[in-house]
Parts: structure tokens; C-alpha cells; sequence
């Protein structure tokens, strides 16, 4: 039986590649020579460090930037308020992967409303869709890509 995962995820090699241009972007700049400036990643959070708030906000700012440009969408930034620490700045932005439960259930109950030959059913933070036929699946890819989510989804694990 034809079926395919709903899935949200980060592509983690962007993810560095965006990281690491917006860290040699900070040697070049001016504005940043002789600052604490940096950019930390842990599993999927990334700590900016700056002197200043202008500083930390210009940091995020350029991340958001390359993020962009290299493809991974904003919709999973989560981007916390700027922090005094001591003599510097800190912001912590977080990169949110997997479907959660209400967002999978609205997905659900969008895929029975629009009375497709499918079924879909919430496996953990990912979404199984099975259908007996191949384009029964194609139009539920095309109902779900329609939807006013706002979490940047992609399918995968395509099986005929």
C-alpha cells in the first residue's frame, strides 16, 4: 500500500554552512572588530554573544539572513528576548524540528475534511499517510502543501 511521512525538519549541514558565513561575516565587518562577537551551536540552538543589544540584534539579523539564503525556513525559528550577562549580551535562538500533536491533528482532520482516499495517522513528531492509490496521495500532498500551516513541512519516505 502507496504511502509517505509528513515530517518538519532542519537540514543540519545548512544549518552550519549558514553558521558558519555569518561567523567569518563578523571577521570582516567593522563594526564587530575588538567584540566579544560570536556565534555558539548546541544540538539545535545557537547562543549569540555580542558587547551590546545593537550588537546581538546585527548578529541575529545576519543569521536570519544566511538562513534565508541558504533555504531553511523562518517558520521554525524561535527567537528568544536578548539577555545581560556580566559585561555582554546574550540570545538564544532555537530551531524547532518534528510536528507536534496539535499541529499533526489539524493535519488530520484537514486530510478527512477534504474526503481524500487516505488515512493518516501521528507517529511521534511525524505524520504516516497511506492511500491505495499514488494519486490518491499526490492530492493529499497538494492539500497539505495549500493548508495555512505554519511550520515548513516535507514529505518523505515515498513508498509505492
Amino acid at each position: 500500500m502507496p504511502s509517505f511521512d509528513v515530517v518538519s525538519e532542519i537540514d543540519q549541514h545548512e544549518l552550519n554552512n549558514a553558521i558558519d558565513q555569518t561567523k567569518r561575516e563578523i571577521d570582516t565587518r567593522f563594526d564587530f572588530r575588538g567584540t566579544s562577537a560570536a556565534l555558539e551551536l548546541k544540538d539545535l540552538s545557537v547562543k549569540l554573544t555580542g558587547d551590546t543589544d545593537y550588537h546581538v540584534k546585527s548578529l541575529s539579523d545576519m543569521l536570519l539572513q544566511k538562513l534565508a539564503k541558504r533555504g531553511i525556513s523562518l517558520g521554525c525559528v524561535e527567537l528568544k528576548d536578548p539577555e545581560p550577562s556580566g559585561k555582554v549580551m546574550h540570545r538564544t535562538i532555537n530551531f524547532k524540528e518534528g510536528i507536534d500533536q496539535a499541529v499533526a491533528k489539524k493535519i488530520v482532520i484537514m486530510i478527512k475534511d477534504a474526503k481524500l482516499k487516505v488515512q493518516a495517522q501521528i507517529n511521534g513528531d511525524k505524520l504516516r499517510v497511506t492511500g491505495k492509490k499514488k494519486d490518491d496521495l499526490q492530492e493529499a500532498m497538494a492539500a497539505i502543501r495549500a493548508s495555512d500551516i505554519e511550520l515548513p513541512l516535507q514529505f518523505n519516505n515515498f513508498k509505492e
